[in-house]
């Protein structure tokens, strides 16, 4: 007859064992981290610009979409068109590896965001029509793995 207690003892552990593995219901996300803050270039000055690389815009003016991939060290785009002038870097990472978004004009860094994780952040920077310009990721080792494409302003 002591079996039985032990046995019942045995699957109460386990049940609040059980329930301790379970999850978490606070609606919050311990994972996902936004960024809308906008960083300042110290770029030129010019006039508007739009976006890119994929032909939409986003609806907003100004704006440079761009997007790390989740699975690798890549950005989905290669390259991006902007408009002369003040652009916002609209960035997102759904990756959990760090990254960011950096504007370069022949060898200087101009300006970018913030890095992220899970997450989005914005910059602006100013761009001059005609010059040459490349974006790419400034974390260690991503650039090198191919984190960069070229950045046309028109």
């Amino acid at each position: 007859m002591r079996r039985i207690p032990l046995l019942l003892l045995i699957c109460a552990v386990a049940a609040i064992g059980f329930a301790g593995c379970g999850g978490d219901d606070d609606g919050g996300s311990s994972s996902a981290t936004t960024d809308t803050s906008t960083e300042a270039a110290t770029g030129t000055s010019g006039a508007t610009g739009t976006s890119g690389a994929t032909g939409a815009s986003g609806g907003a003016a100004n704006t440079i979409k761009v997007e790390a991939d989740a699975s690798q060290l890549a950005f989905k785009q290669k390259s991006l068109t902007a408009k002369a002038g003040k652009n916002t870097i609209d960035f997102n990472n759904p990756s959990s590896i760090p990254h960011d978004v950096k504007i370069e004009e022949n060898g200087k860094d101009i300006g970018g965001t913030k890095e992220v994780t899970n997450g989005e952040a914005k910059a602006t920077v100013t761009l001059d029509k005609g010059e040459p310009y490349v974006f790419y990721c400034s974390v260690p080792g991503h650039r090198q793995a191919g984190m960069e494409g070229k950045l046309t302003v028109k």
